[in-house]
């Protein structure tokens, strides 16, 4: 029998906002997902230990704290890429303060062990606020604060999807200082050497996240974050090596399922690619129902049928 990973998740904060919902789906044993291009498309989910291998993204994961305990208790393994970026309010305007964010950190690190708890440098936005000297600034101060409490460290540089950077552009117009300046390896390159070294005096492997170019020569490896190498050193399982044909043809991560759902995340960073409208994010989350199946709304699944349940999660 192998692990279905599940992704918890790309399109929204789960632990920070939807982490209610998601134990009361774990005490069921399953969640209804739907397809997040067809409403009426809903497959069941399968939530147990025995068959299920936990992946949470994150930046505040101090309300899902008593969660990780309940997690821990019912033999679920899982891992954490906890972002970390400490942007200008202009930027990220409610994610919480560094302090309380490397706080929360920490004691999630305390839980359940820093090779655990991935540190995520995500994305990098350049503009005439947040240049080199910021970002190396930032990425300094960030990594000594968490020194001993992550093993690694990934990186990437901002992509500006379609929903993205008419933010970004908005921004740029209305405060000039934060226009959005395209990476330029020949002018940039210096930066990624830098953060190389400042991640390398904290012991901290650093890792890049779906780049189309190659950072090597910086000192940076690409890198997976639904991680086949991390699960094995971790928790001693071989999963499949599967490239996820789901996500873009540079991420290198391993096959897994979302459980997210779009227009849900509340942190309003102007950078999202998960989040179409802040406000339907707002009523989307405003609307949730812990008792659901689905996150948002009231999607049902059927349970699948035994023989096909069998074949699904047998090698």
């Amino acid at each position: 029998m192998h692990l279905r990973i599940i992704s918890a998740s790309r399109r929204t904060d789960i632990p920070a906002f939807y982490g209610q919902w998601f134990m009361r789906r774990v005490r069921a044993g399953w969640c209804a997902m739907p397809n997040p291009f067809n409403s009426k498309q809903v497959s069941r989910v399968e939530l147990r230990p025995d068959i299920t291998l936990l992946v949470f993204w994150t930046r505040w994961a101090a309300p899902f704290l008593k969660a990780v305990a309940e997690l821990k208790g019912r033999g679920f393994r899982f891992y954490f890429q906890y972002t970390l970026v400490n942007y200008p309010a202009a930027i990220d305007p409610y994610s919480p303060p560094l302090d309380r964010a490397v706080a929360a950190f920490r004691r999630l690190t305390e839980a359940i062990g820093p090779e655990r708890v991935v540190w995520r440098y995500d994305p990098i936005l350049l503009s005439d606020a947040t240049d080199h000297a910021f970002h190396l600034e930032n990425f300094a101060r960030i990594a000594k604060a968490l020194d001993g409490a992550t093993r690694g460290v990934v990186i990437s540089i901002l992509d500006p999807y379609a929903k993205a950077a008419r933010r970004l552009d908005r921004l740029g117009k209305e405060q000039p200082e934060f226009k959005y300046r395209v990476y330029d390896a020949e002018r940039d390159g210096a930066l990624m050497q830098q953060l190389a070294r400042i991640a390398q005096a904290h012991s901290l492997r650093i890792q890049s996240c779906a780049e189309t170019m190659d950072l090597t020569a910086a000192g940076i490896a690409p890198g997976k974050c639904i991680d086949d190498q991390l699960i094995r050193e971790v928790f001693g399982i071989d999963v499949s090596r599967k490239k996820d044909k789901g996500q873009r043809t540079a991420c290198g991560c391993i096959e897994s399922r979302d459980i997210g759902m779009y227009d849900s995340c509340l942190f309003g960073c102007v950078y999202c690619y998960a989040t179409r409208s802040f406000k339907a994010a707002g009523a989307n989350h405003a609307a949730r129902d812990p008792e659901s199946a689905s996150m948002i709304g009231q999607h049902r699944a059927l349970p699948l049928p035994e023989r096909r349940r069998t074949r699904e999660w047998s090698i």
